[in-house]
């Protein structure tokens, strides 16, 4: 993935860290020549004037040094930066391509925490495994004069820090694990915050009164997590501290073992400077290897949920080989027992649903809440595919056509539409992206949305931004959001409109003009509506009554009425209703 965003950069990375890992042996080894110069000279037979060529030589070592210190530290930020919107983009991406089912499902969202979560830093990995590279490399060249001098040195120095490494891998792995046991809970925190500080839930909060209940149930939950993390940093830091000491021990006795040699003679007081130099800093490259080869580790366990997440496959899929949908109906859209039921719940939501909608049909679904109604809209999107039975479009399956183009045929708006906090351009380009650049498009679908005059009093027009989230933003009512939807699904050159229950927060004869407009724009469009006002689906040319995931009646308006069936019973309580 790193190779893939910045190339140069990852290239430019490698290399400054094995430039790095050359430097310290080499500033080592200079202070070693000078120190045994300046004995020379002082017994007359050394070269004063090779001392400041090789202070000289430090000099530029050092200036070296911190340029590749800095230029790795720009180079990390660069590939941090490409890796970090490279890997949202991607699980933004994969998210959308994931089943509608899977939004459904708790143990999912624990996931999509957890890979959310790790979407920034995860350049992390690399540096730790280069910085930890860069380490080994200069353990290596030090450790040449440590081997030389005594083996024994470099098995102490490497026995003192393996305890180390053993106690952070150890940590590591319950850091995780807290970290995964108590995904529900921040998930759960992080939903208190949102409703006790969002513009959305605002009111409500205000209105009963649940600001205290709410922080309190914040607190609740904050002090369980900080209580888990609480405890495995006093452990860790009691263990830590531990085998920090024993490390130490150990580096020590080697200390007595080289301060031993330099005062029986064995070695050179610039000998002994190098010798200790390497040794001290050997150590402290042990433990900055074993610490980054734990901190590989434990990003390594982290990192494993987002590649999970990525092997994730949705059974919603089609074949290279899918065919085109078709740009004009002509045989219509039909059920052919098609059965349905949500995945984790034994009810049926559909059973054995026959129903053919015809070619430039506009056909109204009724029933109670629960009836299927959406259920079918869904299918019929290929959000779901049906557990039985068949969808056809022209006599073809829609699992047989390719479903980015089938959607781009169907356009619909939904009773939760969103309220984008964008400019208009985008609320209703988002329609059919491709408009949203052209303002002609934009022209007609406003027009037959009934959105034309509220869009004429902004001040910016269509770049007027909606909503209070950023600067300038202004809010709208909501039946002003609702034909900012309506221009939305229009905005689309789609053969088939679903509008599912889009005016569910419409009073009665708000609802009852949204559907004469829509009676007119649609005409010649094969379209689906839901609405539970049964006064307002009457110029339907066919309403379905679904009753527990079946179809009960099924014809026009007059015809139902007379039948006396369910929907004659439905309508004549609605007009008792609107008669009071």
């Amino acid at each position: 993935m790193l190779w893939r965003v910045g190339p140069f950069c990852f290239v430019a990375t490698v290399f400054v860290h094995i430039a790095r890992a050359a430097i310290p042996v080499c500033l080592l080894w200079i202070p070693k020549q000078i120190v045994d110069e300046i004995i020379a000279v002082s017994h007359r037979s050394g070269d004063a004037h090779r001392i400041w060529r090789l202070l000289l030589l430090e000099l530029i070592l050092g200036l070296v040094a911190e340029l590749l210190s800095h230029a790795s530290t720009i180079l990390k930020g660069v590939l941090g930066d490409r890796l970090n919107c490279h890997v949202g983009v991607r699980v933004i991406d994969h998210a959308a391509s994931l089943d509608l089912a899977s939004f459904e499902d708790p143990v999912f969202y624990d996931k999509l925490d957890r890979v959310q979560s790790q979407t920034t830093g995860r350049a992390v990995l690399l540096i730790a495994i280069l910085d930890a590279a860069q380490e080994f490399a200069t353990l290596l060249s030090l450790s040449i004069g440590v081997v030389l001098f005594s083996p024994t040195l470099m098995g102490l120095l490497i026995s003192s820090t393996i305890p180390i490494l053993i106690g952070e891998s150890y940590f590591s792995k319950a850091s995780y694990s807290i970290f995964f046991r108590m995904t529900p809970e921040r998930r759960e925190l992080e939903y208190f915050r949102q409703i006790g500080s969002s513009a959305h839930s605002a009111r409500e909060v205000r209105a009963f009164g649940l600001a205290s209940h709410l922080s309190s149930r914040y607190r609740v939950l904050s002090e369980r997590i900080c209580e888990q993390n609480s405890k495995l940093a006093v452990k860790r830091g009691i263990l830590g501290w531990l085998l920090a000491a024993f490390s130490s021990v150990g580096y020590y006795c080697g200390y007595v073992i080289i301060l031993n040699a330099v005062l029986s003679g064995n070695i050179s007081l610039g000998g002994f400077t190098f010798l200790i130099g390497s040794f001290a800093r050997s150590r402290v490259c042990t433990e900055r290897i074993f610490s980054q080869i734990s901190g590989i580790f434990e990003q390594a366990v982290m990192l494993r949920d987002l590649f999970d997440f990525f092997r994730m496959v949705p059974t919603i899929r089609w074949l290279p080989s899918a065919l085109p949908p078709p740009r004009s109906i002509c045989d219509g859209i039909e059920f052919k027992n098609v059965s349905f039921a949500y995945p984790g719940r034994a009810e049926v939501a559909l059973r054995n649903v026959t129903l053919r909608i015809g070619a430039s049909e506009r056909v109204a679904l009724v029933g109670e809440n629960g009836s299927g109604k959406s259920t079918l809209v869904k299918l019929l999107l290929r959000l779901y595919d049906p557990t039985g039975g068949q969808i056809l479009l022209d006599g073809v399956d829609l699992r047989d056509y390719d479903l980015p183009e089938l959607r781009k045929i169907i356009s619909v708006i939904f009773q939760d539409f969103i309220h984008y906090d964008l400019p208009v351009r985008d609320n209703v380009g988002f329609g059919n992206l491709p408009s949203r650049l052209d303002d002609r498009c934009l022209n007609a679908a406003v027009q037959k949305s009934g959105a034309r005059s509220l869009i004429a009093k902004f001040p910016l027009h269509y770049d007027q931004m909606l909503g209070r989230r950023f600067k300038d933003g202004i809010d709208l009512s909501g039946g002003e959001w609702q034909k900012i939807a309506l221009a939305r699904m229009l905005a689309r050159d789609a053969n088939v409109f679903i509008l599912d229950e889009p005016t569910a927060s419409l009073d009665t004869r708000a609802e009852r003009d949204f559907f004469e407009r829509m009676s007119k724009v649609l005409k010649g469009h094969t379209t689906v509506m839901i609405s539970h006002r049964l006064s307002t689906v009457r110029m339907a040319d066919r309403i379905i009554v679904l009753e527990r995931g079946e179809i009960l009646e099924d014809g026009p308006h007059e015809v139902l009425v007379r039948g006396g069936g369910r929907y004659a019973d439905l309508f004549r309580v609605e007009a008792a209703k609107l008669s009071m």
